[in-house]
């Protein structure tokens, strides 16, 4: 049975999807748990890009033990030097450089001929090969590439020092069988190719993004890159969860498994992500969506409660979601709720539990139940939140269908406690409003998603937002039964991560 290769690229693909940013603690919080995980490969941002996307990589290669950390680099000087500045004191120090190869590509964006894109390739792989004991080349756009002159530049990185070779398709272009073709045809016809790994990296703006990568694995493939959630630029990437375990269900057919990767951490690890990039898993999402194991019809119900495999390919335990719904409530005490959280996955420091502890009161007193499901946005809720600059102390709102939407908000700020009201085309509004005119910040709101975590007339409210300042994006969560409430708490915590950024260190 082959053993795949999982390279995940949450943290700089991922990043790149339109509206996510991520500050250095968070890229840590995940990647530390990419690394229980247990990729083999974390992506964890372009170094040259910006002074934070840099300092990340480096807190990341410093404290992330197991996967090797990587960055990418364009196949120019410069962004080699940074990105070895960058991972130099990983434990598995990597280094990603690419270079457009189709003809668009080559004459529009470069505007370089295909000899002088060789030559620049292998000067960027033999200058990082120098400094790193492993350096991958993707052909950037190779599905939209001359087949023949992938095998040629292919052949030349391996020449100058490419242990793994990465076949991009950039723009989600390919179909599956077309896909697999191309990585028979680079396998057989590139030069020195036993030498190297052979990589694929599927967009999936035409949805083919996990089949395309399948299809490469079939082929002769030796590693899949990937996102959790498939997040990524534009439509996204190939979701990590999803090829891992359709390797694991599948292996027979695929005669290749993700054996290193951990699957009980999957869960975890996509809401873990969906909470700090504040952007959420569709219900009917593959493999981590909330109907994934969720079955409503008789038939269907009939047939789970005879043998779960009439209606289930996977367990729910083999992602790390537990089968059943623990439910605790207002009487259950903090010892209950620590133990209850470590089976979930979460193991927060001291501080980090009492907050969300007093948190979990608040809510048990309003809800007659807690489930799992509401510990979890309860967790994400506390874990989401920056240190506080300004403080939500209280809110007030009048609303109806024959009455102005108003709003009256106090935060605390150090120990200046500011208020103002403010109108509104809603109570939402009202409160945002008013939250703009107390902290002087001049927000666009881009993005609003709220869902309820369960059902019932009780259930906790999430809610995700998105604010533009000065040119930059922000996410943020909230949650509580009141929707309002959380509301207000999410676009708090977006203020919150804008003041910590403005505020000099």
């Amino acid at each position: 049975m082959k053993t795949i290769r999982i390279f995940d690229t949450t943290l700089r693909d991922g990043e790149q999807a339109a509206g996510i940013n991520l500050n250095v603690e968070e890229k840590l919080e995940i990647a530390q748990q990419l690394a229980r995980l247990q990729v083999d490969v974390i992506e964890a941002g372009f170094a040259v890009v910006s002074p934070g996307d840099f300092q990340g990589i480096k807190l990341i290669a410093e404290k992330v033990k197991g996967p090797a950390v990587c960055s990418l680099a364009r196949a120019v000087p410069r962004d080699i030097e940074r990105a070895w500045e960058a991972v130099k004191s990983a434990e598995r120090p990597y280094i990603h450089t690419f270079i457009g190869t189709s003809p668009i590509h080559m004459e529009h964006k470069l505007r370089k001929n295909p000899d002088e894109v060789v030559q620049m390739a292998m000067a960027a792989v033999k200058q990082a090969a120098k400094l790193c004991p492993e350096v991958e080349f993707s052909a950037e756009d190779a599905t939209r590439s001359e087949w023949d002159f992938l095998c040629r530049i292919f052949g030349e990185v391996i020449k100058a020092g490419a242990t793994v070779l990465n076949i991009a398709d950039t723009v989600g272009y390919s179909a599956p069988e077309e896909f697999g073709r191309l990585v028979r045809y680079v396998k057989e016809n590139t030069p020195g190719i036993e030498k190297a790994v052979l990589s694929v990296h599927c967009h999936n703006d035409l949805g083919m993004a996990v089949a395309n990568s399948l299809a490469a694995v079939s082929s002769g493939a030796d590693q899949v890159e990937c996102t959790i959630n498939g997040l990524g630029e534009r439509a996204g990437n190939a979701a990590l969860e999803e090829v891992v375990m359709a390797l694991r269900t599948r292996k027979e057919y695929f005669q290749a498994e993700a054996a290193g990767v951990v699957t009980e951490q999957l869960y975890r690890t996509s809401t873990l992500v969906s909470a700090l990039t504040g952007t959420l898993v569709q219900n009917n999402k593959a493999v981590v969506g909330a109907n994934a194991f969720a079955h409503e019809a008789g038939i269907h119900q009939d047939g789970m409660l005879k043998n779960p495999l009439t209606y289930e390919i996977m367990t729910p335990q083999s992602i790390g979601l537990p089968s059943s719904r623990l439910v605790l409530g207002k009487h259950s005490g903090r010892h209950a709720f620590k133990e209850r959280l470590e089976e979930l996955g979460y193991h927060l420091e001291e501080e980090e539990l009492y907050k969300a502890y007093e948190r979990f009161l608040e809510v048990a007193d309003k809800k007659k139940e807690v489930t799992e499901m509401d510990l979890e946005a309860l967790v994400h809720g506390e874990l989401s939140q920056v240190e506080d600059v300004f403080t939500l102390e209280y809110f007030h709102v009048a609303s109806g269908n024959s009455t102005i939407p108003t709003a009256t908000v106090r935060v605390k700020n150090g120990s200046r406690v500011m208020q103002e009201a403010a109108c509104g085309d809603g109570p939402v509004d009202a409160v945002y409003r008013a939250v703009e005119r107390i902290t002087g910040l001049a927000l666009t709101l881009k993005e609003y998603n709220i869902k309820a975590v369960t059902g019932g007339k009780d259930a906790l409210g999430e809610v995700a937002v998105r604010v533009e300042c000065g040119g930059r994006s922000y996410g943020g969560r909230g949650v509580s039964t009141d929707v309002i409430e959380a509301s207000a708490r999410a676009y708090m915590n977006a203020v919150n991560k804008i003041a910590r950024e403005q505020t000099p260190q």
